[in-house]
């Protein structure tokens, strides 16, 4: 009897790595600094009273066509559309020699396997559903909050918090989807190994001696059947990927966006999508802000002048339309925060006002990294000026 030399098949591995990181805010923290702004670039040193009258001047209250330009509609990615059934298998029939038994035998590992890619295709088309259901509730919630946000609301609106936890669920549930079908990666790429094997034991039959003209008919057809069967596992693997990677990167993109519209939350203002998103740039918020060296103020035009002479006055909005156009025109620009303590006084008062202003940066350098700008965009210095009357924060083109 002939025997068929067993050869180790070359199968490709498919390694897809997925990082989701579900570790979003939970909720909207209330508390917040209010400070005052300026975006004109004048003279940055003047009295508050003046100052607040600038800022007013510089900010008025956007109408809702006006603040519709700056919110970018969610839409999700579409998600695969085919669907991966396999065509039956022609009937074979025993002829009573090895090579018809082999043929048989080959014949059923391919309907086991066309089984199972049935079975994945399945699940692929309940997963996308589910996908495009979560999307759908994550965009009604976002849409509800930057509706009620877009007519002016109270800031920490209780309504508005609950939306946005909602919003944070639905899109949790997208990053449980895409494990779904990570899962089902692993399944595929399983039965495309095992194509893989039955494509290369179905050419080697052919060349096992003992076989009569209908054994090898019977191959030929089995042949076409089980490389069929290989172009359609490919298709499904291929497509499963994309859909992986699209929704994985409509996750990051929503995440950012999800800490810029928890701002807006707080503030009761609409601002807009991610200052990371506008900027084309990936965010790493675990690199901390750049130390820059101390530079004059002398001839230097501020993007922002944020005066802290009195409480309990937004800065966020102004601060954020500030960056948001100046990213519009140059994505690549960075930004140097300078804390800028009055000299009056003595070396301990000095001292405290100075300390008081880092502290002010700071709380402004958190405020764009909610808003989405990347850290390693972000430089922060110190300087005393004679010619303030309060604790400032300058924010300049860098």
């Amino acid at each position: 009897m002939a025997c068929m030399n067993s050869r180790s098949v070359s199968v490709k591995t498919i390694i897809l790595i997925t990082l989701l990181s579900t570790s979003l805010i939970t909720g909207c923290s209330l508390s917040f600094d209010q400070l005052l702004p300026t975006l004109t670039g004048e003279n940055v040193l003047e009295n508050g009273t003046a100052a607040e009258a600038s800022a007013k001047e510089s900010v008025p209250p956007a109408a809702p066509a006006q603040v519709a330009k700056n919110v970018n509609p969610i839409i999700p990615p579409a998600m695969g559309t085919s669907k991966f059934e396999p065509k039956s298998i022609t009937a074979g029939e025993n002829t009573g020699t090895f090579v018809g038994q082999k043929a048989l035998e080959l014949r059923n590992e391919l309907r086991n396997l066309q089984a199972s890619v049935s079975k994945n295709n399945n699940k692929l088309q309940t997963v996308r559903g589910k996908t495009i259901q979560d999307s759908q509730r994550y965009h009604g919630a976002i849409s509800a909050i930057n509706a009620r946000l877009q007519v002016g609301t109270t800031p920490g609106n209780p309504v508005l918090v609950g939306q946005f936890n909602q919003a944070l669920a639905d899109l949790k549930n997208v990053g449980d989807d895409i494990g779904a079908m990570n899962r089902l990666t692993t399944n595929v790429t399983a039965d495309s190994t095992l194509a893989a094997y039955l494509a290369e034991n179905t050419r080697a039959a052919f060349r096992i001696t003992g076989a009569i003209d209908k054994d090898h008919q019977q191959l030929a057809i089995l042949e076409d059947e089980v490389n069929r069967t290989v172009v359609l596992i490919d298709r499904l693997l291929k497509e499963l990927t994309e859909d992986i990677q699209r929704q994985t990167n409509y996750v990051s993109t929503e995440r950012s966006n999800l800490n810029t519209l928890s701002t807006a939350v707080k503030s009761g203002e609409l601002m807009g999508s991610s200052l990371t998103n506008r900027a084309l740039a990936a965010a790493t918020l675990d690199i901390p802000y750049r130390q820059a060296k101390p530079r004059s103020l002398v001839g230097r035009r501020p993007l922002v002048v944020i005066r802290f002479d009195r409480k309990n006055v937004p800065y966020e909005q102004a601060l954020y339309n500030a960056v948001s156009r100046t990213l519009e025109r140059r994505p690549n620009t960075s930004f140097e925060l300078v804390a800028v303590a009055p000299k009056s006084g003595g070396a301990a008062r000095v001292a405290l006002n100075s300390n008081k202003a880092r502290r002010n940066a700071e709380k402004v350098m958190r405020s764009l990294q909610r808003m989405g700008l990347p850290p390693q965009k972000i430089a922060v210095s110190a300087q005393t000026s004679s010619s303030a009357q309060s604790n400032e924060v300058h924010v300049y083109l860098n």
